[in-house]
């Protein structure tokens, strides 16, 4: 299964492709979470 992003530079839709395969990692600037992360904290994403 493909997973696509939309790149805002290119305005296109991209094939995403860990640089290590089988990983992904992500980080995002947003709230201190102090307690267990739920779908609340994603609530601004």
């Amino acid at each position: 299964m493909e997973i696509k992003l939309y790149n805002t530079l290119s305005r296109s839709k991209e094939i995403f492709a860990p640089l290590v395969p089988g990983k992904a990692g992500m980080y995002v600037c947003g709230p201190t979470v102090y307690d267990y992360a739920h779908i609340g904290n994603m609530r601004s994403y």
